[in-house]
């Protein structure tokens, strides 16, 4: 199975992006694709052994599905390692630069789409999160 790597620097302290990427007011809030798709509803057991959901949807209701999966493995402010419900193994990093965070993600990529159009998809999430962080108290 082949392996997608993104990354992105956000432009805030660890603790901050942390929060941000785990409470399910802020995920709702940045976890999508593109300005047609939203998340109207997350859950997040935060925790080795928790589990998580992200219900994603376009806005015109025409499609939709649900995010989820197992955490392997959560070292607060350092790394999330999980298994998404389709058994893909997912890492992500968060590495402190000054007064900024990098965020680097790899994930099993899956067979129906293409790599290309994955890992478009999954950097404009990061991307997404990284405008929402940037820009939110």
């Amino acid at each position: 199975m082949e392996s997608i790597t993104i990354k992105a620097t956000i432009n805030a302290p660890i603790e901050k992006v942390w929060k941000f990427w785990s409470s399910p007011e802020h995920i709702t809030q940045w976890y999508f694709a593109s300005e047609d798709w939203h998340a109207p509803k997350a859950e997040n057991d935060f925790r080795t052994g928790g589990k998580f959901l992200t219900r994603m949807e376009a806005k015109d209701g025409s499609f939709g599905f649900d995010f989820e999966g197992r955490y392997e493995l959560v070292k607060t402010n350092e790394l999330i390692s999980y298994t998404l419900i389709d058994e893909r193994k997912v890492t992500i990093t968060f590495t402190e630069v000054g007064k900024s965070t990098q965020v680097i993600e790899t994930f099993d990529a899956e067979n129906e789409n293409h790599i290309d159009m994955q890992s478009a998809g999954w950097q404009n999430i990061l991307n997404n999160f990284k405008h929402y962080t940037e820009t939110n108290i």
